[in-house]
């Protein structure tokens, strides 16, 4: 299909022998698929990300629109063990009273105030 499709980075039509396709209709010049963020080529050698039509790096996607913690506002991986209180999510040592800043574990009663977690003592 050279010369019919349009790429999603620069607008114009892609003509090379070899375009890149992300999604079933975003598709891109080789030169062209970088990272809305930090401008970093995206190959085949990284982890490509979409969002609203842009393309990401891992890094930058995770930055922007991953999960964070209510408390110390840093990035949570699939990985991490979180604690949830409400529609907050709290890595595990950052779930703690904000007063006394004990470590609240399963079972303790808590407050939340806005992202702010009370032990009961403290409440």
């Amino acid at each position: 299909r050279p010369g019919r499709a349009r790429c999603a980075g620069c607008g114009g039509r892609i003509q090379d022998r070899f375009l890149l396709r992300v999604s079933p209709d975003l598709e891109w010049h080789a030169a062209c698929l970088k990272c809305a963020e930090c401008g970093q080529p995206l190959d085949e050698t990284c982890t490509c990300f979409l969002r609203d039509g842009k393309a990401y790096c891992k890094r930058d996607y995770s930055r922007l629109f991953g999960i964070k913690c209510a408390r110390c506002r840093a990035g949570v991986s699939s990985s991490d063990l979180v604690m949830r209180a409400r529609d907050h999510v709290y890595h595990l040592e950052c779930f703690r009273c904000a007063a006394c800043g004990r470590q609240l574990l399963p079972g303790d009663q808590f407050c939340l105030r806005e992202r702010d977690l009370l032990c009961r003592a403290d409440h």
